[in-house]
């Protein structure tokens, strides 16, 4: 049972039903555990494919709910954390889709189950997110390859075989010609390259548990970039290798970091934020938002990435129970 103070007043489930098999059961499970903690029951928001998922976690905060439950996929995700940045409104990530990429980076559960502990126990930390046009997004932006793959990679075969189904929609792009881009960080003098993709990061791993950017902190306050230059299958392979066997040295890879990053291409690319696709572009003009968003994780924690800040969840609790 969490204590009084880690018991909200309200609380919402945003869910994507096409990611949920069976959503009276998966209602039931998420109302009757709540509900047997000591939580009010849930008011629940579904996605619709006009809006997946901002339009109903701002709704959900203008209903009172210090928690928002999102269910869904990287999309739900990524539209819930638009809507809470900035707020005192705690994420809870309930396993569903495919994707969960946060989930993965930040080794939450994939079961409901310990999911809906994660909340209950109270853990609270502030992560930094990323801002671009009017998104903002929590694991990475990217232009050109990775989002190519998205692109090229079917539900049907994510659904059946998982993440695998990545690689075959990589392949399909080994060769592309690369972008002709111009990148500045922080303001500083714009550089050129020649790369098959640029990502905008705020944590390191990718799909499949590939941890590109050994670096990224999502509480540090800054974005980490990777320009990837492979220009021959044997550059991706030697690239692919070194990053499994996590090298210091990574070939056709250039690290750097900063709080504002501005790409642009010479032509119109495709984009991706937090795996996935949105509108094609000719660049990406992205900045940091830090400790921005709320995120229920477990405590005490488990996970060398997740360390508790309680002082400023102590506040958060203040705050709340002075606007109620």
């Amino acid at each position: 049972m969490p204590t009084e103070l880690n018991v909200p007043a309200a609380c919402a489930v945003v869910v994507n039903p096409v990611k949920v098999p069976d959503l009276d059961a998966f209602r039931e499970t998420v109302t009757q555990t709540l509900t047997r903690a000591g939580w009010p029951a849930p008011v629940w928001h579904e996605t619709t494919p006009e809006d997946p998922g901002r339009g109903q976690a701002a709704r959900a905060i203008e209903d009172g709910a210090e928690v928002v439950f999102a269910a869904g996929g990287d999309g739900t995700v990524m539209a819930c954390i638009t809507a809470l940045a900035g707020t005192d409104v705690a994420l809870a990530i309930l396993p569903a889709g495919t994707g969960n990429l946060l989930a993965a980076n930040l080794g939450l559960s994939t079961d409901l189950t310990a999911g809906l502990g994660v909340a209950i126990e109270g853990g609270l930390r502030r992560l930094d997110v990323g801002r671009t046009e009017d998104s903002c997004f929590a694991v990475m932006a990217g232009l050109g390859f990775d989002a190519k793959m998205l692109d090229s990679t079917s539900e049907t075969t994510k659904a059946r075989i998982g993440w695998p189904a990545y690689i075959i929609g990589a392949v399909k792009h080994l060769g592309d010609r690369p972008m002709r881009v111009t990148i500045s960080i922080d303001g500083g003098t714009p550089f050129h390259r020649r790369a098959k993709t640029v990502l905008i990061a705020n944590v390191g791993r990718l799909q499949g548990g590939v941890r590109l950017l050994e670096a990224a902190d999502p509480a540090d306050g800054k974005l980490d970039v990777a320009v990837l230059s492979p220009r021959t299958l044997a550059q991706w392979a030697a690239m692919a290798w070194a990053v499994m066997r996590r090298r210091d040295r990574v070939p056709a890879l250039e690290v750097f970091r900063g709080t504002r990053v501005s790409v642009t291409a010479r032509h119109t690319e495709p984009r991706q934020l937090d795996g996935d696709l949105i509108a094609p572009g000719r660049g990406l003009d992205v900045e940091v938002l830090p400790k921005a968003l709320w995120l229920c994780v477990p405590q005490p924690a488990d996970h060398p990435d997740l360390t508790n800040d309680a002082d400023a969840a102590a506040e958060r609790a203040k705050r709340l129970v002075k606007k109620a």
